[in-house]
């Protein structure tokens, strides 16, 4: 690893001396992106940056979120992902704040942010790639702050009736469930949550508050134990792939949301043609991600205890952001065709 390491950087000098650059040799060899970032214990030492789309880039200039704060926990410490981009590690804080107040528990549990150089996961997620997406816990943080190892077994607890279809388990699910999504909806840096099709339905149900914030509620597969939030490019990252915008309604009686409530999205999969060879599905490479993600993963790194981020927000450049433009369905959904037009992507299959 010491090897391959000393090859990286070498490949980085030379992209700076040249102005230009450089592929890693280990892309080179085949070697999977998932595994190349996945194998990175720290992020590198350079400004703050989300290049790509949410679910096809890397990040740049990461920062991780304290493993214990007033107000939060972070959870499955093991899988060395509580890493993000400035600005998202100073929401997840605010809303921890914000999450107390509301009465629940002592504030949040925080699960997966993203990786220490962002990038695409060996597992868990095909999202999460920028330093833009978290995941927070329908549990609330205890009293009584946990081990370590605590955070490692502490099981989810689902907000469905596993005996019914897509159903809101009404032993579970109440009114402080209810106001914590839609308080992290309500941050204007905050431009989707994503939660189980049933909770969605739920909140379109009995939201009594400013309705035009469920838009930014979003229904996808799984998310029943957890809901994710997926904050907007910040003002000035130019490498940053935005998302079509939400709807400005609350989409309670959309085509999208109904779409989940019919058989298709949980069909199984059709059986494969026992006369057709297999394919074997195509790995993403490092080559398929930003260009600047080859610098990122070649960069010398931060120590942890300098990039644990100290509470303060981050000020980005006054430039306006010039987001490239993003055909979320290339690469991404498998059979676009029969995939409203707002799904969340990408898609996963609901089988575990």
């Amino acid at each position: 690893m010491k090897s391959i390491s000393k090859m990286v950087l070498g490949l980085a000098a030379t992209a700076l001396l040249c102005g230009s650059i450089a592929e890693p040799s280990m892309a080179q060899d085949g070697t999977p992106a998932k595994q190349l970032f996945g194998a990175v214990k720290l992020p590198n030492a350079a400004s703050p940056a989300p290049l790509g789309f949410y679910a096809k880039g890397c990040m740049s200039g990461a920062v991780a979120l304290p493993t214990d704060g007033p107000t939060w926990q972070a959870m499955r410490l093991s899988r060395n992902r509580r890493w993000g981009n400035p600005a998202m590690i100073d929401l997840l804080e605010q809303f921890s704040r914000d999450a107390a107040s509301l009465g629940w528990g002592t504030g949040i549990l925080v699960g997966d942010i993203s990786q220490p150089r962002g990038g695409p996961m060996i597992n868990g997620h095909a999202s999460h790639q920028i330093g833009l997406d978290a995941d927070v816990w329908f549990t609330p943080k205890p009293a009584q702050p946990m081990s370590v190892q605590q955070r490692e077994d502490l099981p989810f607890t689902s907000m469905l009736d596993k005996s019914k279809f897509l159903t809101v388990d009404s032993r579970k699910w109440t009114s402080t469930h209810a106001r914590l999504v839609m308080q992290a909806a309500s941050y204007p840096q905050v431009q989707r949550v994503f939660v189980n099709p049933a909770i969605k339905k739920k909140l379109c149900q009995t939201w009594t508050g400013d309705r035009s914030l469920l838009g930014k509620v979003r229904p996808v597969y799984g998310h029943d134990e957890h809901f994710h939030i997926r904050m907007n490019c910040p003002p000035g990252a130019a490498g940053c792939e935005r998302q079509a915008a939400t709807p400005v309604t609350d989409d309670c009686d959309s085509k999208a949301l109904g779409w989940w409530f019919t058989k298709e999205p949980w069909a199984p999969p059709k059986p494969a043609d026992p006369n057709k060879k297999p394919v074997k599905p195509r790995q993403v490479m490092l080559s398929d991600l930003p260009k600047a993600c080859s610098a990122v993963l070649a960069g010398p790194s931060r120590s942890e205890a300098d990039a644990t981020f100290g509470g303060q927000p981050v000020a980005y450049s006054s430039q306006p952001s010039v987001p490239q433009a993003v055909d979320q369905l290339d690469a991404i959904s498998s059979n676009p065709a029969n995939v409203p037009a707002d799904i969340p992507l990408p898609r996963e299959r609901p089988f575990r």
